[in-house]
C-alpha cells in the first residue's frame, strides 16, 4: 500500500472526549494540618479498662509511662462526630495472602490495609484530601518536625521523642538509620513498594544527628518531594532490633533470602509503631490484629488510641470483600470493582442497609503498558525482544491505541456514568490536569491498520493475524504478544481480556499471562513482560508524591522502562524529554512554572503513548453505618488509600452499637515470636 493511501486511513488524535456528568461525589471540609493533629503534653491520660489488669498485674507500666511526654494530639474539633469510646472491632475482608511481615524485604501482608494498620511513617499524606492547598504539606508523623537549610540543600528532620515499639524498645534515629542503610540503600533488598535510592533524589545522603535527628543532604537545592517520598510505601521503619539480627550485614550466616522470609505469617506478635500487632494467623481464614499498648497517639482529652480493640482481615477474594461489606458481615471495602457498582448501590438504597457508600472523583484509572526498554532488561527471549522492538516504534503504538474502543471497554465493566475514556497520563479533575495538553487517539480499527502497516507488519500468509516481517530474529510466523494482569482483581482480568479480544479483531494475537499480585509483581520488577495491563499508582495523581516515577528518571523508577544488568537505560527520545520535565518539576518550587512542566509531560506521554489509558472510573468507601469519626468526602485512593485516609485509629463505635465479636476480647499482643496475644498475668 501506498504512502498516500495509508495516510488517508489515518484518524488524527483529537482532544479527549468529555467524561459523563456524575454528581454523587461526597465534598471534604478543608482544615490546615495543625488543626487535624499537633504535639503537646496533656494534663492525664486514660486506656481502656481491661488494660487496668495488666499495669495492675506488672505486664505493662502505666499509660503515662507508655506515651512520649508530648504524644501526637487529634483534635477534638477535626473529629466528625467527636471524642470516642473504647471496644469492637473493623472486620475486614481481603482477597490477598501474606508471605510473612518482612514489609521491608519485600514481603506483602496480603494487602487490604494491613500493611497500613501496622506501619508509621516519617510523614503521612491519606487525610490530605480535606488539607486546604495553601497548606498542602504532608502531615508530620513519626517525623514530628522538619527545617531546611538556608541553602535547601539540607533537610533536618525532628523524631518524634519517647514513642515506643509495641513491644516496649524505644522508637529512635537507629530505626531510621537502619532503614536507609539496609533497605534504601541495599541493592539486595526491595522493599515491598520498590523505594530505591532514586526515589529521594540521586546523590541524597542520610545521616544520623543524634538520637532523635537526622539529616538528608540532596545534590539539588530544596526537593520538597522528599516529604512525600517520607510518607507510606516509601519511608515506613522497621523495628531495628528485630530486622537488624538476621540481616546478612549482621549476620554472616544469613543470606538475603534468609532475611526475607525470617518472619513468616505464623510469627506473631510483630513489633509495630502502627495502632494493631499480628496476634494471630490461620491460613485461608483469618488475620487477627490487636491494639498496641505502647501506640503514641491520644486524642484530645488524653485518651490513648485506637478506640477500636481489634482488627479482624477475612481471606477470602477481593469480589467477596464488597459483597460482604454491603451485606454488612464486612465492615469496610474500597468500592473499587466496576462490576460491583449497581448491585451495590441498589443494597444500600435500602432502609434496612447495614452500609453506606461514598462516592469519589474519577480516579480509578487502568492503562496498558508496553515494555519500552530495548536494553535486555529481563533476559527477553528472541520473540519477547522482537515485541519490545515493536513497542518502540511510534507507529505501532498509535496503532495499538487505535484499536481500543474505550467506550466499549467502560460498558463491560458497568452501564451508567460511571466510567470515562481514558487517554493516559493525569486525570481529569486533578490539580496538574491541562485537557489543551492532552492528546487523544480516537478508535478507528482503519486507522489502526495503517499505522501497523506503517510499522512494517503485514499478514504474509493470509490467516487474518500480522505476521513478523522477514528477516525479523523472531521468524515469520504470527506476531505473539503476552499480556500480564493480576488475577486477584476480576477487573484487571476483565479489562485485560477486553484488551485481547480487541486486538484480535484489528490482528494482532494475544495470550494471557494471569497471575496473582505477588507473582505478577515480581514478573514486572523482573521485566519479564510484553505488556501488562495495571490500575495507576498515585503519581498520576498527585503529581507532588512520588513525583520520581512519573517518568524513567533512574534505573529503577519507571516499570515500563528499567535499565539492564550493566545499569544502561536506552531511552526514547520523548522519554528524554518526559525525564527533563520531571526533574525541572523536582528542582522547583514555582507554582506557575510546575504548571507548565505537567503540561509539557501530559503532552508527551499522551502523544507518544507512553502508557495506553483504557478507562477510568469513580471508587465508593463501603463502610458500616455503626462507624463513627469518618470524614465527609474520603476518596479510596488518593495520596493515599482509604484505610489511611479515614485515620482509622479515630474510628469508633457507639457502646450501643458494639457487636461483640472481638476473637481475643481483654487480649493484648504477647512477646515478638510467642505464640500470640496474651490476657493480663501471663
Amino acid at each position: 500500500m501506498s504512502a498516500t493511501a495509508l495516510t488517508a486511513q489515518i484518524v488524527e488524535p483529537t482532544a479527549p472526549p468529555a467524561p459523563p456528568a456524575f454528581p454523587a461525589q461526597g465534598e471534604p471540609n478543608f482544615v490546615t494540618r495543625d488543626a487535624i493533629a499537633t504535639y503537646r503534653s496533656l494534663p492525664e491520660y486514660h486506656q481502656p479498662a481491661f488494660m487496668d489488669a495488666f499495669v495492675e498485674a506488672g505486664d505493662l507500666p502505666p499509660v503515662e509511662e507508655r506515651l512520649p511526654d508530648e504524644p501526637m494530639v487529634y483534635e477534638v474539633s477535626n473529629m466528625t462526630d467527636g471524642i470516642g469510646v473504647y471496644g469492637d472491632v473493623m472486620r475486614h475482608v481481603i482477597g490477598g495472602r501474606p508471605e510473612g511481615w518482612n514489609y521491608w524485604a519485600g514481603q506483602t501482608q496480603g494487602w487490604g490495609g494491613i500493611d497500613i494498620a501496622m506501619s508509621e511513617c516519617l510523614t503521612r499524606t491519606g487525610p490530605l484530601f480535606q488539607i486546604e492547598p495553601d497548606d498542602l504539606e504532608p502531615l508530620p508523623n513519626l517525623a514530628r518536625g522538619w527545617e531546611w537549610s538556608e541553602d535547601g540543600m539540607s533537610l533536618t528532620v525532628h523524631l518524634i521523642e519517647g514513642a515506643k515499639w509495641s513491644d516496649g524498645d524505644p522508637f529512635d534515629a537507629e530505626d531510621v538509620m537502619f532503614y536507609w542503610d539496609h533497605t534504601i540503600m541495599d541493592p539486595n533488598v526491595t522493599p515491598l513498594n520498590a523505594a530505591s535510592p532514586e526515589t529521594f533524589g540521586e546523590g541524597t545522603t542520610l545521616s544520623r544527628v543524634d538520637d532523635y535527628t537526622v539529616r538528608f543532604d540532596f545534590t539539588t537545592e530544596r526537593p520538597e518531594r522528599v516529604l512525600y517520598s517520607m510518607a507510606y510505601g516509601d519511608f515506613c521503619p522497621g523495628p531495628s532490633h528485630i530486622l537488624a539480627p538476621m540481616h546478612p550485614a549482621n549476620n554472616p550466616d544469613m543470606s538475603y533470602d534468609d532475611y526475607r522470609n525470617a518472619f513468616p505469617p505464623d510469627y506473631m506478635n510483630f513489633p509495630v509503631m502502627g495502632a494493631w500487632s499480628p496476634v494471630e494467623y490461620r491460613p485461608d481464614d483469618v488475620i487477627v490484629l490487636r491494639r498496641n499498648p505502647y501506640y503514641w497517639k491520644v486524642d484530645s482529652d488524653g485518651n490513648q488510641l485506637p478506640y477500636l480493640n481489634e482488627l479482624q482481615y477475612r481471606l477470602s477474594t477481593w469480589a467477596d470483600r464488597d459483597v460482604q461489606a454491603v451485606a454488612g458481615t464486612g465492615d469496610f471495602s474500597n468500592l473499587e470493582q466496576a462490576e460491583n457498582f449497581v448491585e451495590s448501590l441498589r443494597r444500600a438504597a435500602e432502609d434496612d442497609a447495614p452500609a453506606r457508600l461514598e462516592f469519589g472523583p474519577r480516579i480509578i484509572g487502568y492503562t496498558l503498558y508496553p515494555n519500552l526498554s530495548g536494553n535486555g532488561w529481563g533476559n527477553p527471549d528472541t520473540r519477547g525482544q522482537a515485541v519490545r522492538e515493536l513497542n518502540r516504534n511510534l507507529d505501532f503504538r498509535q496503532g495499538v491505541t487505535q484499536v481500543i474502543d474505550r467506550q466499549r471497554l467502560g460498558d463491560s465493566l458497568v452501564k451508567g456514568p460511571f466510567t470515562a475514556q481514558y487517554p493516559g497520563g493525569l486525570y481529569a479533575g486533578t490539580s496538574y490536569y491541562d485537557e489543551g495538553s492532552t492528546v487523544f487517539y480516537p478508535y478507528s480499527l482503519e486507522s489502526a491498520r495503517a499505522h501497523f502497516e506503517a510499522a512494517g507488519l503485514e499478514d504474509t500468509d493470509g490467516n487474518g493475524f500480522y505476521n513478523w516481517p522477514e528477516g525479523s530474529p523472531a521468524g515469520t510466523g504470527d506476531v505473539q504478544i503476552t499480556l500480564l494482569t493480576n488475577t486477584d482483581y476480576q477487573t484487571d482480568r476483565n479489562l485485560a481480556e477486553g484488551v485481547i479480544a480487541m486486538m484480535e479483531e484489528a490482528g494482532l494475537k494475544l495470550s494471557l499471562n494471569a497471575l496473582t499480585a505477588n507473582d505478577r509483581d515480581a514478573a514486572v520488577s523482573a521485566g519479564r513482560y510484553d505488556w501488562r495491563v495495571e490500575r495507576n499508582a498515585s503519581d498520576l495523581i498527585t503529581v507532588v508524591q512520588n513525583t520520581a516515577q512519573l517518568a524513567p528518571t533512574g534505573p529503577r523508577t519507571s516499570a515500563s522502562h528499567y535499565a539492564n544488568d550493566a545499569g544502561e537505560l536506552d531511552l526514547l527520545p520523548f522519554e528524554e524529554e518526559m525525564v527533563e520535565a520531571v526533574e525541572g518539576f523536582i528542582a522547583t518550587n514555582d507554582p506557575e512554572a510546575r504548571s507548565e512542566l505537567m503540561k509539557t509531560y501530559q503532552q508527551l506521554y499522551t502523544d507518544n503513548l507512553y502508557g495506553i489509558g483504557l478507562t477510568q472510573y469513580p471508587g465508593a468507601l463501603v463502610i458500616n453505618k455503626r462507624f463513627r469519626n469518618v470524614a465527609p468526602g474520603v476518596p479510596i485512593y488518593a495520596y493515599n488509600w482509604a484505610e489511611d485516609s479515614v485515620i482509622r485509629e479515630r474510628l469508633f463505635v457507639p457502646e450501643e452499637d458494639q457487636i461483640g465479636a472481638e476473637l481475643y476480647e481483654g487480649a493484648l499482643p504477647g512477646e515478638p515470636g510467642g505464640e500470640g496475644p496474651v490476657t493480663a498475668g501471663d
